[in-house]
């Protein structure tokens, strides 16, 4: 069997009737499907235990998600292998956690509201994996190192740290923000996965064979930085706001790095470093974007590519051709130099 436990937020205010009426429906169904468990409503907030056959709870669960009445479901906790129930006996329980409840059990809603919060905050520090791997009832810390093939996203800012020194540190603060959101956005939406930010650097990774979504996140978030300059007017710096990316495919190491003071869930090899060194060349061939043979090689659009030459990458003396595309996105791009000529000006 399979047990969930999971929190979400109360779209509206729903009075007692309501819930009431929730938990007579809930308990009518589960006990047809064989389901059992309890609810806890706390203010905006429920709290829930599901547990039973795992495509029975995966069913439910999912019909949860698409009920309007909820919104920001967040898995705390699932287990896999269950042979002894908790709730036996209950199809489902509810129980409402209101100021009437006695001191006792306004101290549990207090603190079961505590503990949201804090999850919801630790969940945007936490790479989306760990968090997949917890909701899928596995512990993290024992997934096994492996060997795979991903497209490696190297992304970094032109010019940082002249602006950090040119401007106030609110200012550059709410640039690097803005533009570390319009990559994670595109990113994520075109399938890739947001290791860590490294200071103004974004590394992200897509499967092998996503090369055009990999190229499209990054023309996306090229058409969002522009989109940021040409709004800004005279609000120096998001106006000064240029980035380079660069694209790797290959063989990475993915697993648990680091200590037992600080984990993270990353991946490294060759193809990481190749990538960094990508994106480092967007200000030698001038162009925003630098693709790696396999890249462009692996994609199937009717991509405008151009065969930027050949460098010495991966090992001195061993050159590779390195590609990027005849697209304005990619030609509108400005080295160090030009932007400090403009900060000086």
């Amino acid at each position: 069997m399979k047990r969930i436990m999971y929190v979400s937020t109360v779209a509206k205010s729903l009075p007692e009737e309501e819930i009431s009426a929730i938990s007579r429906s809930s308990s009518k169904n589960n006990r047809k499907i064989g389901v059992t468990g309890i609810l806890l409503s706390a203010h905006e907030f429920f709290f829930q235990i599901l547990e039973g056959e795992e495509v029975v709870v995966d069913r439910l669960l999912e019909r949860i998600r698409r009920d309007p009445r909820h919104r920001d479901l967040m898995i705390l906790k699932a287990e896999m292998g269950v042979t002894e129930r908790l709730f036996p006996n209950w199809s489902m329980r509810t129980i409402r956690l209101g100021e009437a409840n006695g001191m006792i059990l306004k101290a549990v809603r207090i603190m079961l509201e505590n503990i949201t919060q804090s999850h919801r905050i630790i969940e945007r520090y936490t790479q989306p994996s760990v968090l997949q791997f917890l909701t899928q009832g596995l512990n993290p810390l024992e997934i096994p190192v492996k060997k795979t093939r991903k497209i490696i996203l190297f992304g970094d800012m032109v010019g940082f740290s002249i602006m950090s020194q040119k401007f106030p540190v609110e200012e550059v603060t709410a640039v690097v923000n803005a533009y570390l959101d319009v990559c994670c956005r595109r990113i994520v939406q075109h399938g890739g996965e947001v290791t860590k930010y490294i200071g103004d650097c974004v590394m992200a990774h897509f499967p092998p064979d996503y090369a055009d979504a990999a190229i499209e996140a990054c023309l996306e978030a090229l058409d969002d930085v522009r989109r940021l300059r040409r709004v800004a007017g005279q609000c120096q710096p998001m106006n000064l706001l240029y980035c380079g990316f660069g694209l790797s495919e290959g063989e990475v190491i993915q697993g648990n790095i680091g200590s037992a003071i600080k984990m993270d869930y990353t991946v490294l090899g060759d193809t990481v470093n190749l990538a960094a060194q990508l994106e480092a060349l967007t200000r030698t061939i001038r162009r925003a974007l630098a693709l790696s043979e396999p890249v462009q090689q692996n994609a199937k659009g009717s991509w405008p590519f151009a065969n930027v030459g050949q460098f010495a990458l991966k090992r001195q003396g061993e050159l590779s051709t390195v590609y990027s595309l005849d697209d304005p996105l990619v030609t509108e791009f400005k080295v160090i130099e030009e932007l400090t000529r403009e900060i000086r000006e």
